[in-house]
């Protein structure tokens, strides 16, 4: 192998044990739901799920799952710091 290809692979050992290094801008996941899957998005700096609950309240189980797996990637504004006494019914 060569001696740079060896380096690279070092750098992104390195690399995936720093997630803070990553900040996702925007991103599209089929999220497979108990009863269907859904399409989740992260875009111009909002959420947007296919599913019901989140047309109807803006937030839902898919998007803030996303949230807590990818909390230290997202940008601040990604991040709805939810507690369960804090959402609307």
């Amino acid at each position: 192998m060569q001696s740079s290809l060896i380096g690279k692979i070092e750098k992104a050992t390195r690399y995936s044990q720093e997630p803070d290094r990553i900040t996702f801008n925007e991103f599209k996941v089929t999220f497979r739901g108990n009863n269907s899957d859904h399409t989740v998005c992260y875009t111009d700096k909002k959420w947007l799920c296919t599913c019901s609950f989140f047309h109807d309240r803006g937030l839902c189980a898919h998007t803030m799952a996303l949230e807590k797996v990818l909390e230290r990637m997202l940008p601040s504004e990604a991040l709805t710091n939810f507690n369960a006494t804090e959402i609307p019914v």
